[in-house]
């Protein structure tokens, strides 16, 4: 970033008045912008800067971010450098799509990949004394930093810078060694969490999702906005293994919103955007059929040839997001614009029941347990918070009719639970009453408990330890904090100031594949 003239000084170096000239926001961008932002926007020591990528940052905020700079970033402040209405146009600019649509195919994506010397071959064991299965990583995503937090004492190990906005969930290796997260603009990093080194980073794409690893550590996946692909990488070194176009049964192309591991299938399950399909990727050498199929054995169907094969399940209706059964033989879908939820069966490959969902519920967030019914029987039922409406559904997972609309203080964002708890907790991210965290009875579904972690502040994100003896909750703020409550009292046990910290990740918990966390 360089420094230059203002407007105003400009106008008194050469005598004349510039009051009513029009900004150029190209000019602006290559002369302050261009080297940490790179050539069409597309991201290098800085984010990307396309529309796609800038969806959820409001464009006052933006303007605000140009004004004034980013804490614990590289973006400094322009309000000294730049006139009101040159950091307004160059704010309104970077919404606009670029003049030529920017590209990031397998040429890129190999020539992008980072492997670090010092991390290779490093020793099979913990260079900590702490337990490894019950490490947390807390993504803080105020300054980009991870915080690697013990989970038997509640203290930090270490404190590490990553790249740009994480989005989407780290992803942890069957025995929990590596971990591979995913930036907004495509960085995808592997992190040797025993030696605590980074060991590789490869770009997949100008905007994505997130990543998934398979269970056998072989394959990482990622979901990519922009370009319309998936991307499959080698989990040892993240070399390119295969670009894979996400083109539907009718020709149009799609982004990606989310691509899972379902671990007793042994494959990939993608939601697209864009077309209403739901695509299943083996990696064992199951053959997979394209088209329409209800069942992947018919054997008069055409075979994908090739490496990770794409079975293409045509539904009624788009899936936003989704949440597995705990034995992933199904998929409970929502649309944002469609009342009615989908539960798709993944061998039969095709939708056997609807499900009554009110607002817009956060299915990717929903989790499961056991209770007893009116009746004293077991009864499995799946619950997920709701990002429009202040209420929590619970729906019986044999029948999937909702059993019950738990009202709360607002619309909230996570829930999440623990199979040694008896309890759920649920936050009220959006609206008035963001400070609170509601305790949940999983047995009489009601709120016993209303928490005010911290009064004024947004409480965020539940995450246990591989025990259930602690929940975590986040205080999403720049001044925040990870505050550690005893699960069964609800009683606060100590405080961790952080930097905007928003989601936990424990290792048992997600490699267990825990019935109270997302998968």
């Amino acid at each position: 970033m360089k420094s230059r003239l203002t407007a105003t000084g400009l106008s008194l170096l050469l005598g004349v008045s510039l009051a009513h000239a029009t900004p150029d926001p190209e000019k602006l961008y290559e002369t302050h912008c261009l080297s940490c932002h790179a050539p069409n926007r597309l991201g290098g020591m800085g984010p990307t800067l396309l529309p796609e990528s800038l969806a959820r940052l409001k464009k006052p905020e933006a303007a605000k971010a140009i004004a004034e700079g980013l804490p614990a970033t590289q973006m400094p402040a322009y309000k000294e450098i730049l006139t009101a209405d040159e950091i307004k146009a160059l704010a309104a600019w970077i919404y606009t799509p670029p003049t030529h649509p920017p590209k990031w195919d397998a040429e890129d994506i190999k020539a992008s990949r980072i492997v670090y010397a010092d991390a290779v071959d490093l020793p099979a064991k913990p260079v900590f004394k702490a337990d490894p299965t019950n490490i947390t990583l807390v993504v803080e995503h105020g300054d980009h930093h991870i915080t690697v937090l013990d989970g038997d004492v509640m203290e930090p190990i270490v404190r590490f810078p990553t790249r740009y906005a994480l989005h989407g969930g780290p992803k942890f290796t069957p025995d929990g060694r590596f971990v591979y997260w995913a930036t907004r603009d495509g960085w995808i990093t592997k992190f040797d969490l025993w030696n605590l080194k980074v060991v590789a980073e490869t770009r997949v794409g100008i905007n994505t999702r997130n990543v998934a690893v398979s269970s056998d550590g072989k394959y990482v996946m990622a979901a990519n906005y922009l370009p319309h692909t998936l991307v499959a990488l080698d989990g040892k070194d993240l070399s390119l293994v295969k670009v894979i176009p996400v083109v539907g049964n009718t020709g149009k192309t799609s982004r990606v919103s989310a691509v899972y591991d379902a671990r007793p299938r042994n494959s990939f399950i993608a939601a697209l955007k864009d077309i209403p399909e739901v695509w299943e990727i083996p990696y064992d050498d199951r053959p997979v059929y394209k088209g329409l199929v209800h069942d992947y054995r018919l054997k008069e169907a055409i075979p994908e040839p090739g490496p990770l094969p794409v079975r293409h399940i045509v539904l009624d209706d788009y899936l936003d997001d989704f949440y597995f059964d705990q034995n992933y033989d199904y998929i409970l879908g929502a649309s944002r614009t469609s009342p009615k939820g989908q539960v798709i069966h993944l061998g039969a490959g095709r939708k056997v029941a609807e499900l009554d969902l009110a607002g817009m519920p956060h299915l990717g967030s929903g989790i499961t347990w056991e209770r007893k019914d009116a009746e004293g029987k077991p009864q499995r039922v799946m619950a997920s918070p709701n990002l429009k409406d202040g209420l929590v559904t619970v729906i019986d997972m044999k029948t999937w009719k909702t059993i019950k609309t738990i009202p709360t203080a607002g619309p909230g964002f996570f829930l999440r639970g623990h199979e040694a708890s008896p309890y759920v907790w649920a936050d009220v991210f959006f609206g008035k009453n963001h400070e609170i965290m509601h305790v949940i009875d999983k047995q009489t579904l009601e709120i016993v408990a209303n928490l005010t972690p911290s009064p004024g502040q947004t409480a965020t994100h539940v995450e246990f330890d591989r025990y259930g003896k602690y929940a975590l909750v986040s205080i999403w703020e720049m001044d925040g904090a990870l505050i550690v409550y005893d699960a069964k009292t609800h009683k606060e046990i100590k405080r961790l100031p952080m930097k905007r910290p928003v989601g936990k990740y424990n290792v048992w918990n997600k490699t267990r594949l825990s019935e109270g966390t997302s998968h």
